[in-house]
């Protein structure tokens, strides 16, 4: 069992502005995904890794250009997923580095990321395993924006959210939605 905290602790100095927002923006998306795996089957999702993931699927934010979250690094933000994917494979945790790369938003597809000349490997980067799809989930009720405080956001926020990036996107909330809403 790794220690996910202390994780975040050698990336993030703590008592710094990007430790704290990111400490509570994956405190409560794993608080919201553990509340996710009690209402399933024990057996059907391994509980102890969706909390240790919800609170490092973001690790990588840090190298990215998000000033307001305290991170002052050369990429663009969209690249946090791929870039924490790379720190935890480097830490021995690839399973947890797959969550990283696949938790933006419900998911990318190598399509979408042609289409739309993302700055990311052209590969499919979405949410496969049931755990991956529960961080996600959780994932979308929680921004790191100090302005919000860490409040939650309804499924109707989280869908006019979604809808800028499509319908499709709006039907993977609402599929997911459906299997874990608490």
């Amino acid at each position: 069992m790794i220690d996910a905290l202390a994780l975040l602790d050698k990336y993030y100095p703590p008592g710094s502005d990007a430790h704290r927002i990111l400490v509570r923006h994956s405190r409560s998306v794993a608080a919201k995904a553990a509340r996710v795996t009690r209402c399933l089957p024990a057996a059907t999702v391994d509980k102890a890794f969706v909390i240790q993931a919800a609170l490092l699927h973001d690790i990588g934010i840090r190298f990215t250009a998000a000033p307001a979250l305290g991170c002052f690094g050369e990429l663009p933000y969209l690249c946090h997923g791929l870039k924490g994917r790379e720190i935890l494979e480097a830490e021995g945790l690839p399973r947890h580095a797959m969550v990283c790369e696949r938790h933006i938003g419900v998911g990318l597809t190598a399509a979408e990321i042609r289409r739309q000349n993302l700055p990311l490997p052209c590969r499919d980067m979405a949410p496969i395993t049931l755990e991956e799809q529960i961080v996600a989930y959780a994932d979308l009720f929680f921004s790191k924006d100090p302005a919000r405080d860490g409040s939650e956001r309804s499924a109707d926020q989280v869908r006019n959210a979604l809808m800028r990036f499509g319908t499709d996107k709006v039907a993977i909330f609402d599929q997911w939605h459906a299997m874990f809403a608490v």
